[in-house]
């Protein structure tokens, strides 16, 4: 079934009333859809080519090139000092694929520094994750020879989403008493390493031996 519907037509000849540039895309999106539907070449139907002239006009009038640009930066700026990861982790990823996939982006990041925090050599420890079902959050996993920490948000809130404990290698899936910890310690990684090895009276990492250069 196809569709060719001639009320976008008749927006397209008359977009008084689009004022905004939301409604404009929203007709806009509207028109590419239908021309989809029907079978139509997108880029000469001149529906979607006045919308589209029509948006270019309502946006003419804002901020030049130059100031829109550094806008921008400054945006790229802040979100880059601010952690996604704490945010994420307040306002919750249930049912929210593109947060969730953030969210264990970023875990899987954090648990790496973290691992790098505590001294683990590479091939000593693994970080998973797995994100279950929509209606949870899932977890991130760091897994060493003595340590096993996890990051899942549950029903206790940011505050007690890092659980922690003490293991006897990688197939260890048990280990020790459990330590809770907030997101928040994760984000500063030499912090939370010095309480984990305090708390799980963990022996201070060997530095690594320097390499001999003939």
């Amino acid at each position: 079934m196809s569709y060719d519907v001639a009320f976008r037509y008749q927006l397209a000849l008359e977009p008084g009333a689009l004022t905004t540039i939301g409604a404009t895309l929203h007709a806009l999106q509207a028109a590419i859809a239908d021309c989809r539907n029907a079978g139509l070449i997108i880029e000469s139907d001149p529906a979607v080519i006045l919308l589209a002239r029509h948006l270019s006009t309502l946006c003419a009038d804002r901020a030049d090139d130059a100031e829109l640009r550094h806008a921008c930066a400054a945006q790229i700026a802040e979100l880059r000092s601010r952690p996604m990861l704490k945010t994420l982790a307040l306002r919750g990823v249930a049912y929210d694929e593109p947060a969730k996939r953030l969210f264990h982006s970023e875990g899987r990041s954090a648990m790496r520094r973290l691992a790098e925090a505590l001294g683990l050599n590479d091939g000593s420890f693994d970080v998973r994750s797995n994100k279950a079902g929509p209606a949870v959050s899932g977890e991130v996993t760091l897994h060493g020879e003595t340590i096993w920490v996890q990051m899942s948000l549950g029903p206790f809130g940011s505050d007690r989403a890092i659980c922690f404990r003490k293991v006897q290698g990688r197939q260890d899936h048990i280990g020790e008493r459990n330590h809770w910890a907030a997101v928040r310690e994760l984000l500063e990684p030499d912090r939370f390493a010095a309480r984990i090895r305090r708390d799980l009276r963990l022996p201070l990492p060997t530095p690594a031996q320097p390499r001999l250069v003939a």
